[in-house]
């Protein structure tokens, strides 16, 4: 007798079981690779809007829109005023999927 039972149905389990095992990998690679993306877009977006506020305060809306531009962003919003005797801008620039909103002033 051979050991083998007649009629088993378990052969190539093991290689179900390897094609699940590299799915579920191949889905953390991809998942990683996503999130990694989001947060690199958001870091550079909050430096293009740092950029943009400061620039906007010494060159107006296109300053700001060129040092946005620099830093790989979009000028989305720039609001101006002023206080007293501060200038004050806020911007919202946006960097691939992510929008970050700065501000800064400038005493005149």
């Amino acid at each position: 007798m051979s050991g083998r039972r007649s009629g088993c149905a378990d052969t190539g389990q093991a290689a179900v079981l390897a094609l699940g095992v590299v799915a579920v990998a191949a889905a953390g690679v991809v998942g990683t690779g996503v999130l990694g993306g989001v947060a690199n877009d958001a870091a550079r977006a909050r430096t293009a809007a740092d950029a943009a506020a400061l620039a906007g305060v010494m060159g107006g809306r296109s300053g700001a829109a060129s040092l946005a531009a620099a830093n790989g962003g979009v000028l989305i919003r720039l609001v101006e005023r002023r206080i007293g005797s501060t200038n004050e801008v806020v911007v919202t620039v946006r960097v691939g999927s992510a929008e970050s909103t700065a501000r800064a002033t400038s005493a005149s």
